[in-house]
C-alpha cells in the first residue's frame, strides 16, 4: 500500500498573519503574500498552508481561490500551540543596515522574547525602520517554523534605556574590556533576563561606567576575541540559550 501523505505536507509554505486565527475563519491574502503563494510557491486549490497569528499558535489551513491578485484560504486545523518564549530580551546597539538586518534575523531564529534597539554615542545609524524590521523577523520565523514574533520596540538612547530598566531583570552587558566568563553567569541565573551588546567602535568609557553602575548589569566577555556588533548579538545569545535556555528542551 501506498504511504499515507504526511499532515501537513512538510513543504507547504508558512506565513503570519495579524489576524487571531480559528477553525473556520477565510482570508482573502492579497499584496505580497498573494504573489509569495502564487508565483513562488505555486499553489493551487486544496493545497495546505500553514498560518501562524502570534496568539493562538499553528493552523493548517487550506487554499480555495487563487487569482492574479488573491488567494482565499480557509483555518481547517490547529496543529500546535504558541509555543514557550524563554524571557530574554536582546538590547543590540544600532548597526548599520545591513548587519543590523542580520542581528534582527537571527535573534529572532534564536528565540527572544523581545528586541529592543540601542542608540548610544559611536552609533553610525540612529533610526530604524519599524515596518522593514518587523518584515525581517517575521519572514525568519516564518523559515524556522517559530509560532511566536518578537516584540520590536522602537530605538532608544542608552541613558533613556537604563533609567528605566525594570529592577526584577539582569542585564548582562557584554564589555569587550572584560567580564565574568558569559555562559557561567547565563546558567547561574534564572529569571528575567537581557543582553545588551555595542556598535561597531564599542561603547566609550563614560557609557560603560553608566552601564557597569546599574544594579542589574553584569558584566560579561564572550570570549578573548573582540568580536563585531553583529556577530557578538548572535553568540550571546546562543550562550544563553544553550546555558539557560530551551535548548535543552527534547523534541
Amino acid at each position: 500500500m501506498p504511504a499515507t501523505p504526511a499532515w501537513p505536507p512538510k513543504s507547504a509554505p508558512r506565513l503570519f498573519l495579524d489576524d487571531e486565527l480559528s477553525e473556520g475563519r477565510t482570508f482573502a491574502l492579497d499584496g505580497n503574500r498573494a504573489h509569495y503563494l502564487r508565483k513562488v510557491m505555486r499553489v493551487s486549490e486544496g493545497d495546505i498552508v500553514i498560518l501562524c497569528d502570534d496568539i493562538t499558535g499553528e493552523w493548517a489551513a487550506r487554499v480555495g481561490q487563487v487569482d492574479k491578485r488573491r488567494v482565499d484560504v480557509t483555518v481547517a486545523e490547529r496543529l500546535r500551540p504558541r509555543e514557550e518564549v524563554p524571557d530574554l530580551w536582546l538590547c543590540p546597539a544600532l548597526l548599520k543596515k545591513d548587519r543590523f538586518d542580520l542581528v534582527l534575523e537571527k535573534a529572532t531564529e534564536l528565540g527572544v522574547s523581545a528586541i529592543h534597539p540601542v542608540v548610544t554615542r559611536r552609533c553610525v545609524a540612529d533610526k530604524l525602520n519599524p515596518e522593514r524590521a518587523r518584515t525581517i523577523a517575521t519572514e525568519a520565523a516564518e523559515q524556522c517554523a517559530r509560532t511566536a514574533l518578537p516584540k520590536l520596540a522602537d530605538p532608544v538612547r542608552l541613558d533613556a534605556l537604563l533609567a528605566t530598566w525594570p529592577p526584577d531583570r539582569a542585564l548582562f552587558f557584554a564589555d569587550e574590556e572584560g567580564g565574568s566568563a558569559a555562559a557561567s553567569q547565563f546558567a547561574a541565573h534564572g529569571g528575567p533576563a537581557a543582553i545588551l551588546t555595542g556598535p561597531e567602535g564599542g561603547f566609550d568609557d563614560a557609557e560603560r561606567d553608566k552601564i557597569r553602575a546599574l544594579p542589574q548589569a553584569i558584566p560579561i566577555t564572550l570570549g578573548p576575541r573582540i568580536l563585531r556588533g553583529e556577530t557578538a548579538a548572535q553568540a550571546a545569545v546562543a550562550v544563553w540559550m544553550a546555558a539557560a535556555g530551551d535548548w535543552a528542551t527534547d523534541q
